[in-house]
C-alpha cells in the first residue's frame, strides 16, 4: 500500500485519542523511530521531545530492550497470570521492590495507568472492609489531578475538568488545593501554608470516614505540569496517614527518574501505602502498569474464602514480553550514565528557561528533573486555549513533536537526547512563541 492508501484508511476508520476530528490536519505516518527521532513516511524526521506520550525513556527501538523482547517472544508471549507465574514476572516484581522503600513489597500487575488506579483505589477501599472498617466511604484527591480515563480515575481527576461530559457516571471525591509553585516563586511559603490548613480542616472533619487520598507527586502532569515542593507533601502525607488514611502516590507519569530521583517517592521522602506506575515502565515498547503495595495492605486481603481475595485482573496482566522489556529498560536506567545524562537535562532545561523567561509570551517557567514546563500568555488558557494549535503548527514545521497542553508548552524527553537537540528545541520554541 502506498502511503496515501494507508491515510485514507485511517481517515475512514480510525478514531484518534484527544483528537476533534473535525478540525484535526492529516496526521503524519510514521514508518520508523531510532533513538529521539521518528521517520514519517514523506521522508520527514521528527523530533520526539515528550517521549511519545511520556512513555519512550531511552529513545525509540533501543537495541537493548529490541533484543529482550525477541528472546522472550521465542519462548513465552502469554500466560495466563490467575494460578500460573513466569521468571520475567517474578524477577521484575523484585526489581520494583528493590528500588522502591520500604516497605512497598507487593506487586499487582495491569495494562496502563488507568488501571493502576483503578486497581489502587479498589484495592484500598476493599482492605478497610477487609479489617471491619465500614465508616470509611469518601476519598480525597487533589485541584488539577488527572489520574486516568477509567470511572474510578475519572473520579479522582476531575478537578482536571477532562471529564465534563461524564460526570452522571463519577462517583463524589473531595477535592483540595495543592500549591503550585514555578522558579523564583516569592509566594511558596504562604500557599503552601493555606494548602496544609486546609487539609487539617478537611481531616478534623472527615479523616475517620476517609478511604485514600491520591496525589501525582510533585508534577500534576496533564493539567500543564503543575509543580509543587517535597516538603509540601511530606508534611500532607503525614498528615494522611496520622488520619489513617491510605495515601496513593500516581507515579504513572513522574516514575522511572522523570523527577530526578529513580521515584518521586524518594524525594518526597515519605512512603506512600500505593504507587501506580506505567508509562516509562517498558521503555516505551509494551502496554504495561504496576500498583505496588504494602505487605500489611496485601495480607489485609488473606483469608480461607475468595470473599477476601481481590478479584479484579486483565487478560494481559504480567505479559511476559511487558516484564522482559521493562527488565532491560531497568538495566538500562539503573546505570551512572543514564543518572548522569539524566541531571544533564535537568541543567539544559534550566538554562533554556531562563533565556527563554525574558520573552513577553512566557511566564511561571518550572522545572523538576527532566521535566520543563511555562505558561504562554496569549489570551486565554486551559487545554482547549487556541492558542495550543497555532503553536503545534510551528513546531510542526520546524520538525519538533511537541505537544502543548493547551497554553503550557512543556519538554519531556527520552534521555538519549543530545544538548544540540535540546538547543534545536529552544530555538523552536523561541520561533513559535515570536509567530503569536
Amino acid at each position: 500500500m502506498t502511503p496515501d492508501d494507508l491515510l485514507r484508511l485511517d481517515r475512514r476508520h480510525v478514531w484518534h485519542p484527544f483528537t476533534q476530528a473535525a478540525t484535526a490536519p492529516e496526521p503524519p505516518l510514521v514508518v520508523s523511530g531510532q533513538g529521539t527521532e521518528l521517520v514519517a513516511a514523506d521522508g520527514s524526521v521528527i523530533l520526539d521531545l515528550i517521549s511519545s506520550w511520556w512513555v519512550t525513556l531511552h529513545g525509540h527501538a533501543h537495541p537493548a530492550v529490541v533484543q529482550a523482547v525477541a528472546e522472550q517472544a521465542a519462548k513465552l508471549e502469554q500466560v495466563i497470570f490467575a494460578g500460573f507465574t513466569h521468571e520475567p514476572a517474578a524477577r521484575l516484581a523484585a526489581r520494583i521492590c528493590g528500588l522502591l522503600p520500604d516497605p512497598l513489597n507487593r506487586v499487582f500487575f495491569s495494562d496502563n495507568g488507568s488501571t493502576a488506579v483503578e486497581v489502587a483505589l479498589k484495592a484500598a477501599l476493599q482492605c478497610h472492609r477487609n479489617q471491619g472498617d465500614t465508616a470509611r466511604t469518601r476519598y480525597l484527591a487533589f485541584d488539577g489531578g488527572y489520574h486516568g480515563d477509567t470511572v474510578g480515575a475519572m473520579s479522582a481527576g476531575v478537578s482536571s475538568h477532562y471529564f465534563d461530559a461524564w460526570r452522571e457516571m463519577l462517583f463524589p471525591v473531595d477535592i483540595l488545593p495543592v500549591p503550585a509553585t514555578w522558579l523564583d516563586d516569592p509566594d511558596v511559603e504562604a500557599k503552601e501554608a493555606a494548602a496544609l490548613e486546609a487539609l487539617d480542616s478537611h481531616l478534623a472533619a472527615h479523616g475517620g470516614h476517609t478511604v485514600a487520598a491520591i496525589i501525582e507527586p510533585l508534577v500534576q502532569g496533564a493539567i500543564g505540569m503543575h509543580m509543587h515542593s517535597p516538603q509540601w507533601l511530606r508534611a500532607v502525607v503525614e498528615r494522611l496517614k496520622a488520619a489513617g488514611v491510605l495515601v496513593i502516590f500516581d507515579e504513572v507519569m513522574t516514575g522511572f527518574g522523570r523527577t530526578g530521583s529513580l521515584f518521586a517517592c524518594l524525594e518526597v521522602g515519605a512512603t506512600p501505602d500505593f504507587v501506580c506506575l506505567s508509562k516509562g515502565l517498558t521503555g516505551g515498547f509494551l502496554p504495561m502498569s504496576l500498583t505496588v503495595t504494602t505487605d500489611a495492605v496485601h495480607d489485609a486481603f488473606l483469608g480461607d474464602g475468595v470473599d477476601k481475595a481481590f478479584l479484579h485482573g486483565h487478560s494481559f496482566t504480567a505479559n511476559p514480553l511487558g516484564c522482559a522489556a521493562a527488565l532491560a529498560s531497568l538495566d538500562l536506567l539503573d546505570t551512572p550514565a543514564c543518572a548522569a545524562r539524566r541531571a544533564g537535562i535537568e541543567a539544559h532545561h534550566r538554562a533554556a528557561l531562563a533565556e527563554l523567561a525574558a520573552h513577553p509570551r512566557v511566564a511561571r517557567p518550572r522545572v523538576r528533573g527532566t521535566v520543563a514546563a511555562f505558561d504562554v500568555e496569549a489570551g486565554d488558557s486551559g487545554y482547549a486555549s487556541a492558542v495550543a494549535p497555532r503553536l503545534r503548527e510551528s513546531f510542526s514545521r520546524d520538525g519538533l513533536l511537541l505537544r502543548p497542553l493547551g497554553n503550557v508548552v512543556y519538554l519531556l524527553p527520552p534521555y538519549c537526547v543530545t544538548d544540540a537537540e535540546l538547543d534545536r528545541a529552544t530555538v523552536g520554541i523561541r520561533r513559535a512563541l515570536d509567530t503569536l
